[in-house]
């Protein structure tokens, strides 16, 4: 197994824009995407992770499995983790990945985040928004142990697993595990200006919209979404109304976000944006392309230099349906952006 050559904090800040594992060496080798997360918890002030047995293999690892078509990676990495663990887990930031060559001559890639360990109370709705996961079987993974962060790293059997273990431990040395997300997502695909002739806030979405709606489910609710912010116009309150069902939330719907307000007011966008940093809870906002700018700017203004040079800077920001997930950490100068990433929710 061979880990990327840069570090982990460059590859926590640059995951989602630019792929961290880079282009296979192997050159028409059949690629296998797996997921997978490293579980954290604080017990008496010390880190501890959660490694999973597999008894076929005799090994100690990460809790992770394949990607299935039609997830993004990041609901795999949920889904692999609750079979594996047999506990439901919230997503944070992500985490250096791993590519190697498997025995019959297959590249496989792996790609990890961060995860806690999913509370029945306070993540009950985005736990609501999910399809039940039965556990893995005894014959898979018979074992899954909470070792403190060293001990983890010396259990492992392969030295190249340690490369995930390490960011975490880089992270909770610099106070930025534990973080919420606010994810930002641009509704889906509209029915184009010309062929539509009622008003412009009531223009709906098209099938394909409609589809990345319903696709955005599963991945708001992998990062813990529990707070809904969205312009009113249709084709925004359409995007996000699968998640808002599934999750059984009541939406705050503003004007604020729409384009003809925000072109009189951006500080009003602004200001919410800032809202959604400062909260302690996972929220998503909805809206326009025209609108991005200043969404943009301001989590740029919270972030670092390297992860503000990840965010998207030309139009048009993000595709229809597309998020951005921005990780957030309390600092005592305010809410950091310390990770960003990009997620294109599938449709078939």
């Amino acid at each position: 197994m061979s880990t990327t050559s840069h570090s982990a904090r460059a590859l926590r800040t640059a995951t989602p824009f630019v792929d961290p594992l880079g282009p296979t060496s192997v050159q028409h080798a059949p690629v296998i995407q797996t997921a997978g997360a490293v579980v954290w918890r604080i017990r008496h002030d010390r880190l501890q992770v959660q490694l999973v047995h597999r008894p076929r293999y005799d090994d100690w690892s990460w809790p992770k499995g394949k990607h299935e078509e039609g997830e993004s990676l990041a609901t795999t990495a949920v889904r692999e983790v609750t079979e594996e663990t047999g506990k439901p887990v919230v997503l944070g930031l992500p985490l250096p990945g791993l590519q190697y060559l498997t025995p019959e001559g297959r590249v496989k890639r792996v790609h990890y985040w961060a995860a806690r360990r999913a509370s029945a109370k306070s993540d009950s709705r985005a736990l609501a928004a999910r399809t039940p996961i039965a556990p893995a079987s005894k014959r898979e993974i018979d074992k899954a142990e909470w070792l403190d962060a060293e001990d983890a790293a010396e259990r492992l059997t392969r030295p190249t697993d340690r490369a995930p273990l390490d960011a975490v431990v880089e992270a909770f040395r610099d106070r930025q595990l534990a973080t919420h997300a606010v994810v930002i997502v641009r509704h889906g695909r509209a029915l184009p200006r010309t062929n539509w002739y009622g008003v412009e806030q009531d223009r709906p979405l098209t099938p394909l919209g409609h589809g990345q709606a319903a696709a955005l489910v599963p991945v708001l609710a992998s990062y813990g979404v529990d707070a809904v912010i969205s312009s009113r116009w249709e084709r925004c309150a359409t995007t996000i109304d699968p998640y808002v069902r599934a999750a059984n939330l009541r939406p705050e719907y503003s004007d604020n976000l729409g384009e003809a307000q925000h072109e009189r007011s951006p500080a009003r966008v602004a200001a919410a944006v800032r809202d959604l940093l400062e909260a302690d809870r996972a929220s998503v906002l909805c809206t326009h392309r025209p609108v991005l700018p200043t969404v943009l700017d301001v989590l740029g203004q919270h972030s670092s230099r390297a992860v503000a040079a990840t965010l998207p800077r030309r139009d048009p920001y993000l595709e229809p349906g597309e998020a951005l997930v921005a990780h957030v950490a309390r600092t005592p100068k305010g809410p950091r952006v310390v990770a960003a990433e990009r997620v294109a929710p599938q449709v078939f």
